[in-house]
């Protein structure tokens, strides 16, 4: 039995699919003006290790995930200015060639986390005759109301506004944080399509439209691009937990006023990547690290996932260098036992020793995403001394078909050759400390590190690797 978080009922429930044996998931995507740092990324993680759980579970996935390119403001409210057009003069390039720039660089940094690909990568330019269609499915509801920067989805129309807030009761204001537009009724009302600016530079993206030239709202954009590909209502709709209050609030309240319907079923949310003192990891701050400063350090950008793991997706991270650090060794050290293990005669997961391994397994990734219960299930299988090295191979890589660590992929590193050059200091290093001469055997190690290699004292003696 699978149970997951729905933020709808706020509570765990277990996972029944609309359709026996498939699942329709729709993940919000990055908006692709500037690179994705990782803190967006542990909600794309968050969001692949669930279709990765799904599939453990035998279900056939349609996972969809949209690029942002187009009406995603600098501020969430419909206030400010497109995010796309801001990159565009930010890079010098046209709005198509930033979009297209960033959206392949965050396709890079999924693929450098061993991120499974979705089904369906949808661009929000792709599908502007159909938001325009829903638009006007809206207005002719009685739903939509015309002021002089767009058209506005009146939120009083609809009761049952709001309901995926953590408090029915919360103060409709809650969704607003700026001052109201001129003209706009209620504060939480928010934009469906917005009018091309009169003053300052011409939009290089922008569309006619019954009501005047313009560009869709960014919160219209994912309730098409969903409903288009899985149809109303789908199976799950997941995304971070700052989509919570109003982009995802606005995405129910248009698709049940336009359809009569519930837009999905099960709502899931990650919680942030923070960095010390609960700060969040902001562009505007200059706070951020990209998976690109992972790789600068020389540490794999699968630590990063390894870390992810160790935390439960509804529970904040806090991030640092140490803790990255930390989670390397963790995931270097599974590497090694791994690799012990697959040197060992193959045996398939037959003993109820093994099967009561899989099962604890699969009983914590089944409620609710427990990572760190399913990765200490995982480290109890490499220190049980009941299950062969071949039974512990295969569970390891069983579970890693979750985890996206590439444990079937481990090899034997191969020793690099150390030039005669770092070979005589290090054997003229170890003369000093047989002499007990410290203060020589510091002044040659510090020599070996400027030539670009460094020396370890192991039981089996002195060792020279690489920096």
């Amino acid at each position: 039995m699978l149970n997951l978080y729905n933020t709808l009922t706020r509570q765990k429930e277990e996972f029944k699919p609309i359709k026996p044996g498939e699942v329709g998931l729709y993940t919000c995507g990055p908006t692709v003006y500037w690179f994705a740092h990782i803190g967006n990324m542990r909600a794309y993680l968050f969001e692949e290790m669930l279709k990765r759980v799904l599939q453990y579970n035998g279900y056939k996935v349609k996972h969809v995930m949209n690029l942002t390119d187009v009406g995603h403001l600098t501020s969430d409210e419909d206030t400010g200015e497109d995010k796309l057009e801001k990159g565009a003069r930010r890079d010098n390039k046209t709005v198509w060639e930033v979009a297209d720039f960033y959206a392949q660089a965050f396709k890079r940094d999924l693929n450098l986390l061993n991120f499974q690909n979705p089904d369906i990568w949808i661009k929000a330019t792709d599908t502007v005759k159909e938001q325009i269609e829903l638009i006007e499915k809206l207005e002719e509801k009685g739903f939509a109301y015309i002021i002089g920067d767009g058209v506005y989805f009146d939120t009083s129309k609809l009761p049952t506004y709001g309901k995926l807030w953590p408090n029915k009761k919360m103060d409709m204001k809650a969704g607003a944080r700026v001052e109201m537009a001129e003209g706009k009724k209620n504060l939480t009302d928010f934009a469906l399509w917005k009018f091309s600016p009169k003053e300052g530079p011409k939009r290089q993206m922008e569309w006619e439209s019954p009501w005047g030239v313009g560009f869709p709202g960014w919160h219209t954009e994912c309730v098409v691009m969903s409903i288009e590909n899985l149809g109303i209502p789908f199976d799950i709709h997941c995304g971070g937990i700052d989509h919570i209050l109003i982009h995802h609030t606005n995405e129910i309240a248009q698709a049940e006023a336009a359809y009569g319907k519930d837009m999905c079923n099960y709502w899931m949310h990650g919680e942030f990547l923070t960095l010390k003192n609960d700060e969040k990891m902001a562009k505007s701050a200059g706070t951020v690290v990209l998976v690109e400063d992972i790789i600068k350090r020389g540490m794999n950008p699968l630590a990063y996932r390894y870390l992810i793991l160790t935390a439960h997706y509804r529970k904040k991270v806090e991030f640092s260098w140490e803790a990255l650090q930390a989670a390397q060794t963790g995931l270097d050290n599974l590497y090694e036992k791994v690799l012990e293990f697959k040197n060992a005669p193959a045996e398939p997961i037959y003993s109820q020793k093994a099967k009561d391994s899989q099962q604890k397994f699969l009983d914590a990734i089944n409620d609710d995403l427990n990572m760190p219960q399913a990765l200490a299930a995982a480290w109890e299988v490499v220190k049980d001394k009941e299950l062969s090295k071949g039974e512990k191979y295969a569970l390891l890589t069983d579970f890693d078909k979750v985890f996206g660590l590439d444990l079937d992929k481990v090899e034997t590193k191969k020793e690099e050759e150390v030039p005669e050059e770092i070979k005589k200091l290090v054997d003229l290093r170890g003369q000093a400390r047989q002499q007990k001469n410290w203060a020589e055997s510091d002044r040659i190690r510090d020599q070996i590190k400027t030539l670009g290699y460094e020396v370890e004292d192991t039981p089996q003696g002195q060792k020279a690797k690489k920096l």
